[in-house]
């Protein structure tokens, strides 16, 4: 008898353990933690403060669920979207004071959703590839979900057995089989889209201790009925000796190359970090033994980390690819990203100095912790350096590169096409310093969450612009962009990684090749980061070469961040009407302004943003046709900005190099109205010598310096010895550049 007492005593404590809550993102052992030192964690009580009055507000105006039927931006939208992110600060709060009108809330929230989620149709917009039915899109139903699973654990030992049973018979379980099984489409591929997908519904499995979910979520589904030869032009469906890739090991496994880097980019990165980590702080609680912080060598961390470095001076993510201006280190979700790899990933003390800045913390017991770090002054400084990214599963698919000296960021991309929100702009750069963006990436064309924009969709011109390959800083062949604008040819190529070197302070390097992205012509760029005394700030030097047994033409734009100031060109300006530079593959959206022709074998074009002086010395063929054009043209709905661009032009030609100088020279007081230094240093750019082997750039300074820099085009190993004779010298060096100073 007493042997069947401690076998049913064991079983007891068994199927406690396995039905404690919360233990999604808050634990018990955490919460009573967290109660003890209310009152003394500053950050942490400002932020306990901040949810209260949001949530209490809430409260007086009572549960609000309307009818589902606006876009994004939308009253219904906004409506569900602020009850996801209600519900999931009040279950927390319920948990950490213990007052029953929280929990009561959301018991109230979670019964209207389920009187009313039983008899929602898809949603009347009907305008995406997976319509959701509270949302327009399934991904915001996949994010209610994600939210609302914490707020449902926080209060499942509030409810009674009746209705918890009621709320998964009619709300969480139908949710969670319509995102899956109901649109496999959206839930078994590799995309931020589905990350939320198998996000949403392996927390739910968690709550509801449901395997068959948990097991959906992590491996996807086993027969999605996906006719392999019907995949979309988003991409990312993968198969791997015939079998589907999918869930959110897969994510993991195919979305990252091994140092982090995301292959949609770092504006998706920061979307789906999000649940990336709350779904894994929900696997480390529930699921010890896939030890998922560590899952691929630590993948999450390092994503983070990566993330990070992909920022400019004030904390804005690169706006690669389908990406908005503006996303900062403070969204939420880097917010999330911070706390929850400094509390599980070993106490990183720069990220304390990115959460000082952010002055928030979440509210559970990661944000605790980072709270009482920075109370307790354990804060480093936490310093942008230069990096290389691989793209791609192994790191081999191209890559992106950043560059820095002092202030000034150069970023390269030379990655994978990133799938559906990836643009057609291999070998692009772009250029920030220490007041924002100098030579742009234009980003996406779309305003989120705006109902006057296409209710916060990407806009028609994301196509026919945002992603062709002439709104971005590379060549254009034939006015014809990369891969002829196909995702599925993107996809089956990728720019290589030629040369790199971020180790000498005085001059960085990134070289990538590109043979594919437009058919005949090869593609090789070489960016060079020069720091020396004799510049105000670091210069840039571009060497763009173009190979091609046809004849062509080549155009290379500079998407220039400000006012045009002057050119050492004469030119003819369109005064009074203007034609557009083409009729499609994005030429039809820009305005030509002005062009003309240098009769040297160099010109200068200098502009102001953001009261700083930049010039462009650039090397130039007499018969080159230099253009100056503006966005906007066939917009009708005025969806563009209006921004300046520079467009170097070389017609009939089979090989070309662009050489380009840019440099940051003065300022501009508009106070004092007091320009200092608004005049280029760089007197002359010349090219001594090319061929397919070898490219040897002069450049001289008004004050008598002059720099040399060589660089081998085919031979990149370090170790290789060069030699070039001009007329009255020879230049030797060792490895794949090198730079001389006379």
């Amino acid at each position: 008898m007493k042997k069947i007492q401690i076998i049913l005593f064991l079983f007891i404590g068994v199927a406690c353990i396995a039905q404690e809550h919360p233990s999604l993102t808050l634990t018990s052992a955490g919460v009573e933690l967290i109660r003890s030192e209310l009152g003394t964690i500053p950050l942490f009580d400002q932020a306990l403060d901040e949810a209260r009055k949001e949530v209490d507000a809430e409260i007086d105006l009572g549960v609000i669920v309307p009818i589902p039927k606006d876009m994004a931006g939308g009253y219904t939208h906004q409506r569900h979207k602020r009850n996801f992110f209600i519900l999931q600060k009040a279950g927390n709060l319920y948990q950490i004071t213990q007052e029953e009108k929280y929990a009561k809330y959301v018991r109230e929230s979670l019964m209207a959703y389920a009187k009313m989620y039983p008899t929602l149709p898809l949603h009347p917009t009907n305008k995406s590839y997976a319509t959701g039915k509270i949302f327009w899109q399934c991904l915001n139903d996949a994010n209610w979900l994600v939210y609302v699973s914490q707020a449902y654990d926080c209060v499942y030992n509030y409810l009674s057995e009746e209705e918890r049973a009621h709320l998964e018979k009619d709300l969480f379980r139908p949710f969670a089989e319509f995102l899956s099984i109901g649109n496999p489409k959206f839930f078994n591929r590799i995309h931020n889209h589905s990350t939320w997908a198998n996000a949403a519904v392996g927390m739910i499995g968690l709550v509801m201790d449901d395997p068959e979910l948990i097991e959906w979520s992590l491996y996807g589904l086993t027969d999605d009925g996906i006719d392999a030869n019907e995949i979309d032009n988003d991409g990312g469906y993968i198969k791997v000796k015939g079998i589907r890739k999918a869930g959110f090991l897969a994510q993991l496994d195919y979305s990252f190359a091994p140092e982090g880097y995301f292959t949609e980019g770092p504006y998706y990165l920061r979307y789906a970090i999000f649940p990336f980590l709350v779904f894994a702080k929900g696997l480390h609680n529930n699921k010890p033994e896939l030890d998922i912080l560590n899952y691929r060598d630590g993948i999450l961390s390092k994503a983070v980390n990566g993330l990070l470095l992909q920022t400019d001076n004030q904390g804005r993510f690169f706006p690669l690819n389908d990406a908005l201006k503006g996303m900062s280190i403070e969204a939420r979700e880097i917010i999330t990203a911070v706390n929850v790899m400094y509390t599980y990933k070993g106490e990183d003390p720069k990220l304390l100095s990115v959460a000082k800045t952010q002055n928030k913390v979440l509210l559970d017991e990661t944000g605790f912790a980072v709270a009482k770090a920075i109370k307790e002054g354990k804060e480093e400084k936490c310093v942008q350096r230069s990096v290389l990214f691989g793209d791609g599963k192994d790191g081999t698919e191209g890559g992106v590169a950043v560059l820095r000296a002092d202030e000034t960021s150069l970023v390269m991309k030379y990655s994978a096409q990133g799938m559906g929100h990836g643009h057609f702009d291999k070998l692009s750069f772009s250029l920030y310093d220490d007041v924002g963006e100098v030579v742009q990436d234009y980003g996406s064309v779309r305003w989120v969450n705006v109902d006057q924009k296409g209710g916060g969709r990407y806009l028609p011109e994301n196509k026919t612009f945002g992603k062709q390959t002439i709104g971005h800083n590379t060549i254009v062949v034939n006015e014809q962009s990369h891969y002829g604008g196909s995702v599925k040819r993107g996809e089956k190529h990728h720019p290589e990684f030629y040369a790199a070197d971020i180790s000498n302070k005085s001059i960085q390097m990134i070289s990538a090749k590109d043979n594919n992205a437009s058919p005949g012509a090869k593609l090789h760029r070489s960016l060079f980061l020069l720091k020396d005394p004799n510049f105000n700030n670091p210069i840039v030097i571009d060497i763009y070469k173009v190979i091609s047994d046809n004849v062509n033409q080549y155009d290379l734009p500079l998407w220039f961040m400000g006012h045009l100031l002057s050119a050492d060109f004469e030119y003819d300006r369109s005064t009074e009407s203007l034609q557009t530079l083409g009729k499609e593959n994005g030429y039809q959206h820009l305005w030509k302004e002005a062009e003309g022709q240098s009769k040297k074998d160099q010109f200068q074009i200098t502009w102001i943003g953001n009261g700083k002086f930049y010039t462009m010395s650039s090397i130039v063929d007499p018969n080159d046709q230099l253009m100056f054009a503006r966005l906007g043209a066939n917009d009708p709905n005025f969806n563009l900005r209006s921004d300046p661009v520079f467009i170097h032009r070389k017609k009939e030609a089979k090989t070309a190099t662009f050489v380009n100088i840019i440099e940051s020279h003065g300022t501009y007081n508009r106070v004092s109205e007091r320009p200092i230094d608004p005049f280029s240093s760089i007197d002359k750019v010349e090219l001594l010598y090319d061929d397919h082997a070898y490219t040897l750039v002069e450049i001289k300074s008004k004050k008598g310096d002059s720099w040399k820099l060589a660089i081998a085009n085919v031979d990149n190993r370090l170790n290789s010895k060069h030699e070039l004779q001009l007329d009255n010298e020879k230049v030797s060096w060792k490895g794949v550049y090198k730079m001389f100073k006379n």
